[in-house]
């Protein structure tokens, strides 16, 4: 496999950068994707081919009774892997829910509220530590207020990208690149920590009301250079106002 571009240095890689790099490293020297993430310390779950999940299987409901999470030689799995390997606990939680779901209601045309919204933030979501104003304006879409005139109290908060599938697309910035953020406040000293208060609240009920709220991640100041002209929050086709 040809090694990825991966920008390590960039804010939204930093708590995955000590394991990604090791794990991209032995697949840039021929590792498939599965044997170097099993090649980490006490890895959560068996990584496996792809070809290890039977025709009809549902992924979920396979990684749930195996143990075992299919993995094809991509960027998505990869980042997938690594979201393993650094949030363990909601991980294997989201797991068990997507697992009791299939085994409740089967699989049919539609997922469900839990299922979709289980699927959602795994794929894209997100977590923030911030001060009570940044989540007011937050709430409210007040892209401004949020951006802007609070731009000081940015540096007094914290956001850890949780979703694979928006982490796979931040190896290529785009600006509508939109986290859904869990809509409360999460503590993110450490991935250990955050991982450990994300679990306790993944529910079934939690996630059948969908408590996440969008962020458009290269707005968060330093963390895209281009926002430092505040004539770029103008695109109204991102910075897309509350509903009324």
């Amino acid at each position: 496999m040809q090694p990825w571009s991966i920008d390590w240095g960039a804010p939204w890689f930093q708590p995955l950068r000590e394991p990604g790099e090791r794990v991209a490293a032995r697949v840039a020297q021929g590792s498939s994707v599965a044997q170097a993430l099993g090649a980490e310390p006490d890895p959560p779950v068996r990584f496996v081919a792809q070809s290890a999940l039977p025709d009809g299987e549902p992924y979920e409901r396979f990684i749930f009774e195996q143990r075992a999470c299919p993995t094809r030689d991509n960027l998505h799995d990869f980042f997938n892997g690594l979201c393993w390997l650094r949030m363990p606990k909601t991980k294997r939680r989201l797991n068990e829910l997507q697992a009791a779901q299939i085994a409740a209601n089967g699989i049919g045309g539609r997922r469900g509220p839990v299922r979709d919204a289980g699927t959602l933030f795994d794929e894209n979501g997100a977590l923030l530590q911030a001060p009570a104003p940044i989540w007011d304006s937050l709430l409210a879409r007040d892209w401004r207020a949020l951006f802007i005139e609070l731009r000081p109290l940015w540096s007094r908060a914290r956001v850890m990208v949780f979703g694979h599938a928006l982490l796979e697309q931040l190896a290529r910035p785009r600006k509508n690149l939109t986290a859904h953020v869990w809509a409360e406040p999460c503590p993110l000293a450490t991935p250990e920590e955050a991982d450990a208060w994300l679990s306790r609240r993944c529910t079934a009920q939690r996630l059948a009301a969908k408590p996440f709220t969008p962020l458009p991640v290269l707005g968060i100041p330093n963390w895209w250079p281009e926002n430092q002209n505040f004539s770029w929050y103008d695109d109204s086709t991102v910075f897309r106002p509350g509903r009324r």
